[in-house]
């Protein structure tokens, strides 16, 4: 067992995938934290978290170059509630008084690599659309294709695919124009990067891309088809723009240095995800499977297991279970690779309140090394 986060990062490393196996157990978090601190210090220069990526631009510029408050980046430039948690605050608060100490060059960037796509509601494309065509002085007005926002973000249009509008007529002339902006965006690549910037150009297609992956989603959610077979390929669309975003980050990020991703086991696992929903058991190609495929040993990933948290009233794991084994072998938190770790039960004290995904055959395939954590008490540390 080790807690040196550099005897994990092979020299090829590019990606390196932290895993949590429930986003309502802090504890997970506060280890990102203090590692990232590590990882910085030995020459990774970005972060991207399992957040809305054209939100994360709000925070991107706080930590980058002081735009705005703390307050307005935890506020806006997170989805999915990550914006409330304190270990994420400590992040940002972090990033931006390391970056007023070294040069622009070296200052340590923020992403976002999700969409903004909750369960039960997904929002209009309209505003991406429309910031896409405004950075390209275009004279074109998607309001009367687009409609009411509500049309689209509202719960039935996920739920229900009779009601969704995705598939519509409209819909569709709505995905040519993303696809025709995309390219009109890159045909004109030299002449807007010289009259604003490289960054600008980029917000710009990362708006593009959003829209795309939003119009995509709406689009499977109004497939009539058997319920597991529908959130499967739903589940599959959302994760294939998370691998999408991933290669556009790293794209950005490779000659200044390695990115740390943080997100749940399920989008990070070289291999296939299941999910057990309801009556529905769910099968897709996560964000990690996808980009561990192209990327090869550039992708290195590190999943998340836990033992007891009172947080999400997690017991003491059963004897016999993977997690038992580590518990025994790890006081606080450890990390060990995963081939160490022998073949044990599965625990079955968890609930789907929880969102505690436990530890599987699979799980430890999937991964190059485990991060353990004894108990799920949010760590005292902060960045330093």
């Amino acid at each position: 067992m080790s807690q040196e986060i550099h005897d994990f990062v092979p020299s090829s490393c590019g990606l390196l995938a932290l895993g949590e196996p429930t986003h309502r157990e802090p504890g997970f978090a506060s280890v990102r934290n203090e590692l990232f601190a590590d990882l910085v210090a030995a020459g990774f220069r970005s972060i991207a978290l399992e957040s809305d990526r054209v939100a994360a631009l709000v925070v991107e510029d706080y930590v980058r170059v002081g735009i705005g408050s703390l307050d307005e980046a935890m506020h806006t430039g997170f989805s999915h509630g990550f914006g409330d948690l304190e270990a994420n605050r400590q992040l940002v608060a972090w990033m931006r008084a390391h970056n007023e100490q070294v040069p622009p060059e070296d200052r340590v960037a923020f992403h976002g690599f999700d969409g903004a796509m909750e369960t039960m509601s997904v929002p209009s494309p309209r505003p991406y659309l429309e910031c896409a065509r405004d950075y390209l002085d275009l004279d074109l007005d998607v309001t009367d294709l687009v409609g009411e926002d509500e049309q689209w973000s509202r719960t039935e249009a996920v739920l229900d695919p009779a009601v969704s509008i995705g598939d519509t007529v409209q819909a569709h002339q709505l995905r040519a124009i993303a696809d025709d902006l995309l390219g009109t965006l890159y045909t004109r690549a030299p002449e807007r990067i010289a009259a604003t910037s490289h960054a600008e150009w980029r917000r710009a297609a990362t708006h593009l891309t959003t829209a795309q992956g939003l119009l995509r989603y709406h689009r499977q959610a109004a497939q009539r088809l058997e319920d597991a077979d529908r959130w499967g390929r739903l589940s599959a669309t959302r994760d294939a723009l998370m691998a999408q975003n991933l290669l556009d980050i790293r794209t950005e990020e490779a000659r200044r240095g390695p990115t740390l991703v943080f997100a749940h086991n399920l989008h990070l696992r070289r291999n296939t995800s299941h999910m057990r929903m309801g009556p529905m058991d769910l099968t897709w190609s996560g964000a990690g499977e996808i980009v561990g495929t192209l990327l090869g040993d550039q992708y290195t990933v590190i999943l998340g297991s836990l033992g007891n948290s009172p947080t999400i009233g997690l017991g003491d794991p059963d004897p016999g279970t993977y997690e038992h084994a580590l518990q025994g072998r790890i006081p606080t938190w450890g990390l060990t690779t995963a081939e160490a770790i022998a073949a044990a039960h599965i625990r079955t004290d968890v609930t789907p309140e929880q969102g505690y995904f436990p530890l599987d055959p699979d799980t430890v395939d999937g991964a190059d090394a485990i991060l353990h954590l004894n108990a799920g008490v949010a760590s005292a540390a902060t960045l330093a």
